[in-house]
């Protein structure tokens, strides 16, 4: 009986665990941030006091806690700085910079104290990271609070972050506080900081910014005191007071989100435009003869990128987004972007639509970018891809041609890595830019060419109001992608991003018997792909062969439009694949594997059908 007994428990237990393991929810730790700065623009330092209200909602104990100290990278032989002085290719805004740093152009956050829920705590800085002993384990469900000090010293600009950047920008605070580090289901992402990825927690900020009153701020989140701080975010056109000792303070508050940007600057311009039915924009620039122009420009364009983008891959949960000039190029930050902003016109509005569309791919789905930066980067490279196509009125036929060069040049290489390398460790700059960026984009780009332009909108729309605010992984996207197309795509996310394999096709002959063709196609490359093969004959007819693989289970819609052939499935281990065609081979006028450009394929040399070339035997 006693075996029987536990023989069920057992049996009771194992089914909980896969009821557990079928769950479409994923469990998010939860943390609020009240926190109080005072800068001074003389010595570049601040102040702080931090309130972290943090949440466990793990099943786990958690015994340490980690934070990020994101400013502590720019000092001498810092892992960012040898990272940058020994990699192959640095990345040409850091080189060597930080090893010549001085001690007042460093940057670094200290620690003056550390308590959880009143108490005293252990911790230990370590390089970019704060590792903290916990006085009590924080038990699933359990919420503590975590009371901190700290002073910061903003580097010179460098990287992202910094000081009076390369075109005159004051502040621009991005990782510029201590952090608490990501713990998911598959634990802490206490990663060093060396220049590359993020991973956060979702989380309320409560913000308070003293600063010299003649500085305007803007970033994350919504202001709450318009009509005190003035410079255009009053509602009834005052420029509001002073603070004590000609000082402001800037009331700040984001809901829902990983992180918390802002920049600074006393001759920055503020201006509004609203998007229809979406958020409002606000645009902080330095105005002269570099930006006036353009940048009052800018606004049109972003509300017609906003419009695009919430119409195609899912709304925008935010009321307000600001475009803000600062950092060292393009970077992304919720409901806010920082860009350096002397720019043409093409440039400045392509910089702004590819860092807005990372609050889709990165603020509001947030994927771990350190593990699937190419979900983030490539995602977005994808999307900004299709909206500059429309909002420029640029016409092209295949707006992600310039994303699949970029990979093509990736494959040539001869140092491409799979795109499941963590961000910090890819041996080389290009290698990891065009992983994460180019051959990310393409993954979306061949993914649409494998199932379909009617079924993939809808599905990216899907994927987007599913997994937003639980940190998706490339099999959560994956199975949206098979639960709306009805094919098994597992085969395709395993190629592309844990391998390095290539795709090359090609027509190996073309054969004519009791008038009929009869054409061989050749798998060359490692990878198989579903074919569309596009005939064109004398008499002005056409036809799209289209052979999916085995693997698949089945075949992606074609539009009404097209005149599709489908013929049997391709097993992937046969190096070539034969098909008929029911008109003899001296009626064929042209004949081209994937026409339309939709796979990377290395070497379209040999995509193309040649009489001289494939008719040279003939059945007896």
């Amino acid at each position: 009986m006693k075996l029987k007994f536990l023989g069920l428990v057992m049996a009771m237990l194992l089914t909980s665990l896969f009821a557990f393991g079928q769950t479409s929810e994923r469990w998010q730790q939860a943390i609020n941030y009240e926190m109080e700065i005072d800068m001074d623009v003389e010595s570049h330092q601040f102040d702080g006091k931090q309130k972290a209200t943090y949440t466990n909602n793990s099943p786990d104990q958690l015994n340490k806690v980690f934070y990020h100290l994101y400013f502590n990278a720019f000092q001498p032989n810092s892992m960012m700085d040898v990272r940058s002085r020994t990699i192959k290719d640095p990345d040409r805004r850091v080189m060597d910079r930080i090893s010549k740093l001085s001690e007042d152009e460093i940057g670094y956050q200290k620690i003056k104290s550390l308590k959880q829920d009143g108490k005293d705590v252990k911790y230990e800085v370590v390089g970019t990271i704060l590792e903290v002993d916990l006085n009590e384990p924080i038990e699933p469900g359990e919420t503590v609070e975590f009371d901190m000090e700290f002073e910061g010293q903003v580097p010179v600009q460098i990287r992202r972050s910094g000081r009076d950047n390369a075109e005159g920008v004051s502040y621009s605070m991005a990782q510029w506080y201590p952090r608490m580090s990501e713990y998911d289901y598959q634990g802490w992402h206490s990663n060093p900081y060396i220049g590359r990825e993020f991973h956060g927690i979702w989380g309320d900020f409560d913000v308070k910014i003293t600063i010299d009153e003649d500085y305007v701020l803007g970033g994350t989140g919504y202001i709450q005191n318009p009509e005190e701080v003035g410079h255009g975010y009053q509602k009834n056109g005052t420029e509001g007071g002073k603070g004590k000792k000609g000082k402001l303070t800037w009331h700040f508050k984001a809901p829902k989100v990983i992180d918390f940007m802002w920049a600074a600057d006393p001759d920055f311009k503020h201006t509004k435009a609203q998007v229809p039915n979406g958020p409002e924009l606000h645009f902080l620039y330095q105005e002269n003869d570099k930006t006036k122009e353009n940048w009052e420009k800018l606004p049109e364009y972003t509300v017609k990128a906003f419009e695009y983008m919430n119409k195609t891959f899912g709304k925008y949960p935010y009321d307000q987004f600001s475009v803000i000039q600062g950092g060292d190029g393009g970077m992304e930050y919720p409901m806010s972007t920082l860009i350096t902003g002397e720019r043409s016109l093409g440039s400045l509005v392509g910089v702004t639509v590819h860092e807005m569309f990372h609050s889709w791919y990165q603020g509001v789905l947030a994927t771990n970018e350190s593990l699937y930066e190419w979900m983030d980067e490539g995602f977005t490279s994808f999307g900004s891809a299709e909206t500059m196509n429309v909002i420029m009125e640029q016409g092209q036929e295949n707006p992600q041609a310039g994303n699949y060069r970029g990979y093509l040049a990736l494959a040539e290489s001869g140092i491409e890595e799979p795109m499941s390398t963590h961000a910090d460790h890819y041996m080389t700059n290009f290698a990891y830019g065009r992983a994460a960026y180019s051959k990310g984009a393409t993954f979306l780009g061949q993914l649409r060419y494998i199932i379909g332009e009617e079924t993939f909108y809808p599905a990216m729309r899907t994927y987007f109001n599913t997994w937003k605010f639980k940190h998706p992984n490339d099999n959560d996207f994956i199975r949206i992608m098979e639960k709306a197309s009805g094919l098994e795509l597992d085969w395709y996310k395993e190629y592309w991003v844990y391998s390095t394999k290539q795709i090359d096709y090609g027509i190996e002959s073309v054969m004519e018997k009791e008038g009929k063709s009869f054409v061989t196609l050749k798998k060359v490359g490692n990878m198989p792909m579903p074919l569309e093969v596009s005939v064109s004959y004398n008499d002005g007819s056409s036809e799209v062969i289209y052979i999916p693989l085995r693997i698949m289970r089945g075949e992606k819609s074609f539009g009404d439009d097209v005149n599709v052939n489908i013929k049997a499935d391709w097993p992937w281990v046969y190096p070539t694949y034969t098909f008929e065609l029911n008109k003899p081979a001296s009626e064929i006028k042209s004949m081209v594997i994937d026409e339309n450009e939709g796979m990377a394929d290395v070497d379209r040399s040999n995509n193309v059908f040649d009489a001289e070339k494939h008719l040279k035997a003939t059945f007896e």
